[in-house]
């Protein structure tokens, strides 16, 4: 029983959690922190939040792994998992997944109803990613960023936030960076062992060469998008993100930049990762990256260092 238990939690995918994170991003980059009774109302949905589309998200897990049966038995690290490995019979999968969604679903309704429809606009993307999308050659790949889209979108939908143009051009930017950057590690893995198309149709029709492209185009993009967000930030918020005190230190100290500290940093992450892609495997599930690589973890750690220190410290 409590082996089953663990495989239950483990094709629940307790790794990919950390995405659903991302539903903060709304309430950290809105500035409510000011007024304290607000934030932790709207921290506390968040947090319900995150929950509900964490049920939502690990249920569909279950019905990919059933539909990827055959092509996950042709993969040398997904042949493990328990459906494909018959540790979970495709019966309970049936159920779990049912029951997860039911769940997951009724809970966001609960929640906000705006939340419910980017919830069960999520779950219906995804099913039709498994059953279909993911065979479609650049669609497979806009459908994983656009996940991380709908999961900041639908943060922002629980506190009736505003998020900048900018700040969402960054995330579907460096969404479909690390959904391509996944592609190109995954396809190098595969091609080396010959199991590349057997595993996933749509890897017959990329090419080593089309993905470094699309990585190069999507890192750029990232960095630019990042830095054009900062650059409009104060205009965006009207924060005033200088302390009084350094006009006392230097006028040059007295900008409303200081956001813009954080494009090193950003810039370094991307390289980063990049070079982790063309490592080995690891770039295969960026989220096992971001919580395993030292130096890239230190960088994300750093950069929400600074944005906090930005948008909460440094304000007069």
């Amino acid at each position: 029983m409590v082996t089953l238990l663990f495989n239950i939690f483990k094709t629940a995918r307790p790794r990919q959690w950390v995405k659903n994170l991302t539903l903060f991003a709304a309430l950290i980059f809105t500035g409510y922190i000011y007024s304290p009774a607000v934030w932790w109302v709207d921290f506390f949905k968040v947090l319900e939040a995150v929950a509900a589309f964490t049920v939502v998200a690990g249920s569909i897990y279950f019905f990919n792994d059933i539909i990827d049966i055959k092509a996950d038995k042709a993969h040398p690290f997904k042949s493990k998992r328990p459906i494909a490995s018959g540790k979970i019979p495709v019966v309970l999968a049936w159920v779990i997944f049912g029951a997860g969604s039911a769940a997951g679903l009724i809970w966001a309704g609960s929640i906000s109803g705006l939340f419910f429809w980017a919830a069960i606009g999520y779950w219906i993307m995804q099913i039709a990613y498994s059953l279909w999308l993911k065979n479609v050659e650049v669609l497979d790949v806009l459908i994983i960023a656009l996940g991380f889209f709908i999961r900041v979108f639908a943060g922002a939908l629980v506190i009736n936030g505003h998020l900048s143009i900018w700040f969402l051009l960054c995330v579907i930017s460096v969404s479909v960076f690390l959904a391509v950057g996944k592609r190109r590690a995954e396809l190098a893995i595969l091609t080396e062992q010959g199991a590349a198309v057997q595993h996933r149709k749509v890897m017959g029709k990329y090419t080593i060469n089309i993905l470094d492209t699309y990585l190069a185009m999507f890192a750029t993009a990232a960095f630019l998008s990042w830095s054009l967000y900062t650059f409009n930030f104060y205009e965006q918020t009207g924060l005033q993100t200088t302390p009084a005190t350094l006009a006392l230190v230097s006028r040059t100290l007295t900008i409303n930049k200081w956001l813009m500290a954080t494009i090193p940093v950003v810039i370094f992450g991307i390289m980063r990762y990049v070079r982790i892609i063309y490592d080995g495997s690891r770039a295969e599930s960026p989220e096992r990256v971001i919580l395993s690589d030292l130096p890239l973890l230190t960088a994300v750690g750093v950069w929400g260092a600074t944005v906090i220190a930005v948008l909460y410290w440094l304000p007069s």
